[in-house]
């Protein structure tokens, strides 16, 4: 069983930053592929990026590079979306989602309670 707990959502003026935070409540972290997701209002859900407890590269949506990193830590089983340069676009719901090692894309079988971002312009 794997739970997660978002945290670091806010209101943020555009061009700001903020990081997101992602508590992983699991004994067998090493076998998951972690992902952030965004829901813009009245859009669908979109994956930004994603990145393997157990290494490799990480993955980024074209709209999101070099704008967002994504990153893990082993010591307080915390996975972390750092967003700069905010825009008015970047607006949503942020959810962290987890899905076996070596699933496909869409196979996310466990979802965080989701943490509002608002960038102001």
């Amino acid at each position: 069983q794997v739970q997660l707990v978002e945290s670091g959502g806010g209101l943020v003026q555009a061009g700001g930053s903020l990081r997101l935070s992602c508590a992983v409540q699991t004994s067998t972290v090493s076998l998951y592929t972690m992902g952030w997701f965004r829901q813009p209002p009245g859009k669908e859900r979109e994956l930004v990026a994603a990145i393997a407890w157990s290494g490799g590269s990480a993955y980024y949506a074209d709209s999101v590079k070099d704008r967002f990193t994504i990153s893990r830590n082993y010591a307080t089983n915390t996975v972390g979306l750092q967003i700069n340069n905010l825009k008015p676009e970047d607006t949503a719901v942020y959810y962290c989602a987890a899905k076996p090692r070596g699933a496909g894309p869409g196979q996310y079988s466990h979802w965080g309670q989701g943490t509002q971002v608002t960038v102001s312009s």
